[in-house]
């Protein structure tokens, strides 16, 4: 009789690295800055709120463009549905 396999445990995710590698960097300080104002744009218009369970979507995928023609309000499980896939570094196709 065959044992089912124990899934492999998770990593315990290190929050201070990926902060250090990835969020510190002044470009992703810029568009994390960008995105808030897209969000602050939208509620002075009304259309959303805290804890609204809705995102602000940039239509061009570009979280430095605020024009109100690039701001669209989704839902949060739409809006991450759409985002592009990113390539892994730890993805390598073998010959």
């Amino acid at each position: 009789m065959l044992t089912p396999k124990k899934p492999k445990a998770a990593r315990k995710r290190n929050y201070r690295k990926e902060y250090d590698e990835y969020h510190a960097k002044p470009a992703q300080k810029t568009n994390r800055a960008a995105r808030n104002t897209a969000r602050a744009i939208m509620a002075s218009k009304g259309k959303v709120t805290k804890r609204d369970g809705k995102d602000v979507h940039h239509k061009d995928m570009n979280p430095r463009n605020n024009s109100p023609k690039n701001l669209q309000v989704t839902s949060a499980s739409s809006n991450r549905k759409k985002q592009p896939k990113r390539s892994s570094k730890r993805s390598v196709k073998k010959v």
